[in-house]
């Protein structure tokens, strides 16, 4: 009998990648579909669904082939009916989606957050491959995160277990975050936070830097601009990255010091800059946590960049569907 396929699906807030994986984990078929945000997102179950049918019908297959979709989506997720409870990029509140993306597709769904399920493709297929217990944050316009512990994604009581982004860093006098906070981790080591960081830093300064001639030049500066004048020896620029590798090491120490992590995973555009974040995120976080948990845990890279999410997804509909529907 021919191998069949999960299919893992990651919504973001300008397109959804899509993907038919086997049962080892291994994407046979991936691609994406523009998020179709209007009338507050009332289309993209259907999107989806339309999206998945076409596919098939290019590569001469039946609905039959499929075991059933894992998706991961922004926002806290009722984990009792699969409905997204807030999605402001999306428009969604309350939104059914477990219930709608079944009811267009004929086959089950389990739903649960995006970054929920990229830790858990780090989990199965990347950097945290083997490792029960482990945390994955991504740094990207925002700051997500995913706990897993014993194998097992920490969801807490709501769904708001993992947000990472929403520790509080700075007590006092912090920047506003968009979850109605202020000094949330996200305002600091987000590609936007670290942006902000940088311009603080230059107003505050009168040192020469490459980083003023190019926002002088430009009047706009990037976290990967930060990191690669950072790279040329640039003061200012090293120093906004001592800031950011001070309080995410200090965050995640915080966290490990609770769980006891085997690896910490860094994932997100920000995590390309590799060993010029690592390095002093490394010297940051033994500072911080227990000796005993720094002993145990390696911090490392993500792999799997933009995949991560499918590959979650597709894991998620293999472990929670495979026994009921008594897929061999």
């Amino acid at each position: 009998m021919d191998e069949r396929w999960l299919v893992g699906i990651d919504i973001g807030g300008t397109s959804i990648k899509v993907a038919f994986i086997n049962l080892f984990g291994d994407i046979v078929h991936s691609w994406e579909i523009e998020t179709n945000k209007s009338e507050r997102g009332h289309y993209i179950p259907v999107d989806i669904a339309r999206s998945i049918d076409k596919k098939l019908n290019e590569l001469n297959q039946t609905k039959s082939k499929l075991i059933g979709i894992g998706i991961g989506a922004p926002g806290p997720v009722n984990a009792q009916d699969g409905s997204i409870e807030v999605a402001v990029n999306l428009g969604w509140e309350n939104f059914p989606l477990q219930n709608i993306l079944e009811q267009e597709t004929s086959l089950p769904v389990v739903v649960d957050n995006d970054a929920n399920i990229a830790a858990i493709g780090e989990m199965w297929k990347g950097a945290g491959k083997g490792a029960k217990n482990l945390i994955c944050v991504t740094l990207g316009t925002g700051v997500g995160g995913g706990i897993i512990a014993n194998g097992e994604i920490v969801r807490g009581v709501n769904g708001a277990g993992g947000e990472i982004g929403h520790i509080t860093s700075v007590p006092k006098d912090g920047s506003p975050c968009n979850c109605g906070k202020k000094g949330c981790l996200e305002t600091i080591a987000s590609a936007t936070g670290i942006a902000r960081l940088a311009l603080e830093k230059i107003a505050s300064t009168n040192k020469m830097s490459k980083l003023r001639d190019s926002y002088d030049r430009y009047q706009t500066i990037t976290s990967k601009l930060v990191f690669d004048i950072a790279n040329e020896g640039d003061e200012i620029a090293k120093e906004v990255i001592d800031q950011v590798a001070f309080y995410l090491g200090l965050a995640l120490a915080n966290l490990a010091n609770g769980l006891n992590p085997e690896k910490i995973v860094i994932g997100g555009g920000v995590s390309k800059a590799g060993h010029t974040l690592l390095t002093p995120l490394k010297e940051q976080f033994a500072q911080f946590a227990f000796p005993r948990v720094a002993q145990g845990v390696e911090l490392v890279i993500a792999t799997l960049g933009n995949d991560a999410g499918v590959v979650g997804g597709a894991w998620m509909a293999k472990e929670r569907l495979m026994n009921v529907l008594q897929v061999r």
